[in-house]
């Protein structure tokens, strides 16, 4: 049986995209990205850097419009 992942299309130049994921905030990709969104909308962007926002707080997620920032997590002591 072939695993969903087998089916994931890939850059046909074999570049690869840089995610680097931050501790209390979005998750930052390399671009120029195309996010194909759950509902089936397209964004494209063509910036070098593009954060998607992890705490689902944005007013345009999925992309970050730093709204984690309003709100921090307690810390533990």
């Amino acid at each position: 049986m072939r695993s969903w992942w087998s089916s994931v299309q890939t850059d046909p130049d074999g570049n690869r995209r840089t995610i680097t994921y931050t501790a209390e905030g979005p998750a930052l990709v390399e671009g120029p990205v195309e996010l194909v969104t759950a509902d089936g909308r397209t964004i494209r962007s063509d910036r070098c850097v593009v954060a998607l926002c992890l705490c689902r707080r944005s007013s345009i997620y999925p992309l970050c419009d730093t709204s984690h920032r309003k709100r921090r997590r307690p810390t533990e002591q």
